[in-house]
């Protein structure tokens, strides 16, 4: 394998510094200036690409699941995580979204109480808007429309996957006592459907997420710019790069509580940040995301080596850490095409880690990443030895997918903590493999010490 290049942001490191001074060095009060190349997500269009998507992608994706119709039942304040993607986002009183596939095509029908119905008319989300009277029930209106295009297999959301399991308890029994015992029989779970659906990404979307990856790591190694080692905390990264989405408005990828995670000691996991100060030796791990257009997220890591007093390179024991992991990542991301399963990628890296001498690790090598950062598809995960894959570890790939995945390393800290390196990339899948969305961290980040 060959060596990296170690590439080094040449920032001083003071191990004893005024108070003043420090305040000044701190990336919280004191960060680099913009770029001014930062793209700007303005405007909104994701009307026109949902659209899009549900007029080209999701006849294909019922078709594969075997699914004449499918029904969603949507309601205000705990809504279905389908009802943006279908146009139901802004339903007051109870309302179903069904789309019935037939020989000309797909035709969507909402059932709507009356004013958000209105609304729904003048958007021209669905082909057809059947007002009823507010306060009454939905199912007499849904079996009428059942009778009339009469579908064998009608998709719910139920599932295993947060994602897919949109259909209450209640909304279930309110749909029991509505509809008669045949309709009821001929219910089936939309989770295989919905995975497929929102796993392929249309071009439109795909550049978007280009776009916000760049910007992601971008503003990952300016951050590592800003450190100052024995004086920096893992809390000020955090707070450097909340100012730069607040000032870029965009969102944070996951919950801002942890986001960015930012983790110079032991494995923490997905968690805060903390108050750490960062020391000479250490790893200096950012997982970060940003959502755009309030609709699509990025996932990525950036990694740094904080050098010791004199060092000019980082210690050979800490450099073929960080190339394992670089391998781990480029051995999945070389197992990425059609066809694959998630399994398959999950095993590239993992006979990389242990070729490299890692520890195992609990994480899966990777997921599909877009909508949410944990989004809908295969999951890349299931390639353990011995292993069966299930459910979604062994969902195939597709072109158009997008995911985050990592390439892993780790080692004992002690006898109970542990340290990992996880070089996380974004990809999509085209018809020949897989595309980087960002350039990949190839060198590690030297913080240099003076």
């Amino acid at each position: 394998m060959t060596r990296p290049v170690q590439r080094t942001v040449r920032i001083a490191l003071l191990l004893t510094i005024p108070v003043f001074l420090a305040a000044a060095c701190s990336p919280s009060v004191s960060p680099p200036a913009a770029p001014v190349d930062v793209p700007v997500f303005s405007g909104d269009p994701w009307p026109a690409i949902r659209a899009e998507r549900i007029d080209t992608l999701l006849p294909v994706a019922m078709s594969d699941a075997g699914l004449d119709a499918w029904l969603t039942i949507c309601r205000e304040n705990n809504n279905d995580p389908m009802a943006r993607h279908i146009g139901c986002e802004n339903a007051g009183g109870s309302a179903a979204f069904m789309f019935f596939r037939t020989d000309t095509g797909l035709t969507s029908v909402a059932i709507s109480p009356a004013g958000e119905a209105t609304a729904l008319a003048e958007k021209q989300i669905m082909d057809e808007v059947v007002e009823i009277e507010r306060g009454t029930g939905l199912w007499g209106q849904v079996q009428t429309q059942l009778e009339r295009f009469d579908p064998a297999q009608i998709g719910i959301n139920t599932g295993n996957s947060p994602i897919t399991d949109g259909v209450s308890h209640t909304q279930y029994a309110a749909m029991a006592e509505g509809l008669s015992s045949d309709w009821m029989a001929r219910l089936v779970s939309s989770e295989s459907m919905i995975n497929a659906w929102l796993a392929v990404k249309l071009p439109a979307e795909v550049d978007i997420m280009r776009r916000a990856a760049a910007l992601t790591a971008q503003w990952e190694v300016e951050a590592y710019a800003a450190v100052v080692g024995g004086v920096t905390t893992d809390r000020e990264i955090a707070d450097f790069l909340e100012a730069k989405m607040a000032a870029a408005g965009v969102g944070d990828g996951w919950s801002p509580e942890q986001n960015p995670a930012i983790n110079s000691g032991k494995d923490r996991g997905h968690s805060h940040p903390t108050e750490r100060v960062i020391q000479p030796g250490d790893f200096i791990q950012t997982d970060f995301g940003i959502k755009v257009h309030d609709m699509w997220v990025t996932d990525i890591q950036r990694f740094a080596y904080v050098l010791a007093p004199g060092e000019t390179e980082a210690p050979p024991e800490a450099l073929a850490r960080w190339e394992a992991a670089v391998a781990g990542n480029r051995a999945a991301f070389g197992a990425m095409r059609p066809g694959a399963t998630g399994a398959d990628v999950d095993r590239a890296q993992r006979q990389v880690m242990e070729a490299n001498g890692s520890i195992p690790v609990m994480w899966g090598t990777g997921h599909p990443v877009g909508y949410w950062a944990h989004d809908s598809g295969p999951a890349l995960s299931g390639g353990r030895p011995g292993a069966t894959p299930s459910g979604r570890q062994a969902l195939e790939l597709r072109a158009g997918m997008t995911f985050a995945f990592d390439g892993f390393h780790s080692w004992q800290l002690d006898v109970v903590d542990t340290k990992t390196i996880s070089v996380e990339e974004m990809v999509v899948i085209t018809e020949n493999g897989a595309e980087w969305l960002v350039e990949p961290q190839q060198d590690l980040i030297l913080i240099e010490s003076r």
